[in-house]
């Protein structure tokens, strides 16, 4: 890992300031390649938040997923991430908060992993609750956030960031599908894939909108999203099967989900008005409606070569993959 001297230095340069200090550890990247830390510019008395990446003390993965791939898909969606923080983050607003980029580093063009990602602290801009176990009013919060992130970016072209969002898609994991015992799942995979990736609408989708990745205020009335690796092109019902997922036990997805998949729906109606999208927002609803069942059988496919003991290979998920498998068939 990088010394904490040699970010110091890399800091104060990047923000023209003459002296920072790490306050905290935040938490260990994914496998040991890096960490996000709070640190203090002692001149502007201002805190902010480093996501620095060096996979030179890099851990075993605790799943056993140790391969080349494995290790350039995960260089790959770091720079993916900067790159939505230098190109596209300053594009969402209060409905689709995300920490404002305040400055980037890469040594790639030195043939080195390492980079620095500077970012608004958003704890101290009044952000500091999290929830593993939300309640409705958070549920829909984080619904309301992907519902106007996804409107924002109907239809754009964002072409310096992944042409195919999310972490789990088949042409990235093709070990996972490997792995996976035959069945009819396997079998039609691609067929899912080309059903989610060939959509006739598109926008942005986070990749990775699990509820861990919401910061919330204390209140319980607001939010932003963070982690943005995974960000790319795709269907927002992709973010929202997730999402729910992330959120939700099996007997309550049984109870709650399909209501609230409308209520997203809902939401992205009143967001593609306040956004001024030039498009029919009902033939977007009706498609990424309808394409549902193939979200939660994509994500499927990936736990079931990739984790097969996941709590999310539940009853529900796999009546939507039924579903989905029936109508591949007709």
């Amino acid at each position: 890992m990088t010394t904490d001297n040699n970010t110091d230095s890399i800091l104060t340069e990047l923000l023209k300031t003459t002296q920072v200090r790490k306050l905290e550890s935040l938490q260990a990247l994914w496998s040991g390649y890096g960490e996000i830390a709070r640190y203090l510019d002692i001149d502007n008395d201002r805190s902010f938040i480093v996501k620095t990446v060096d996979p030179t003390n890099k851990q075993k993965h605790p799943r056993d997923w140790n391969s080349n791939k494995s290790h350039q898909r995960k260089l790959s969606s770091y720079h993916n991430e900067r790159l939505f923080y230098q190109n596209y983050a300053h594009l969402t607003d209060a409905f689709c908060r995300v920490p404002k980029c305040i400055a980037t580093r890469s040594n790639e063009d030195e043939g080195s992993s390492l980079s620095w990602l500077v970012m608004d602290d958003l704890d101290a801009l009044g952000f500091s609750a999290r929830s593993s176990n939300p309640n409705i009013q958070l549920v829909k919060l984080g619904l309301r956030w992907l519902a106007y992130f996804h409107a924002k970016f109907l239809q754009k072209e964002c072409d310096k960031l992944w042409s195919i969002g999310t972490y789990w898609h088949l042409s990235t994991r093709p070990d996972e599908w490997q792995k996976m015992p035959p069945s009819e799942l396997k079998l039609k995979a691609a067929q899912i894939n080309v059903k989610l990736n060939h959509a006739q609408y598109q926008t942005l989708v986070h990749g990775d909108a699990k509820v861990a990745n919401f910061c919330f205020n204390e209140t319980g009335t607001d939010l932003a999203a963070v982690d943005f690796q995974y960000v790319g092109k795709g269907v927002g019902i992709k973010d929202v099967i997730y999402f729910l997922g992330s959120c939700l036990s099996d007997s309550s997805l049984h109870k709650d989900a399909n209501k609230l998949i409308h209520y997203y729906f809902e939401l992205l109606r009143h967001a593609a008005a306040a956004y001024a999208c030039d498009l029919d927002i009902e033939l977007v609803i009706k498609e990424w409606a309808s394409l549902t069942p193939f979200a939660w059988a994509d994500f499927e496919r990936f736990l079931v070569g990739w984790a097969p003991d996941h709590a999310k290979l539940n009853s529900f998920s796999n009546e939507q993959t039924a579903i989905a498998l029936r109508q591949i068939e007709q």
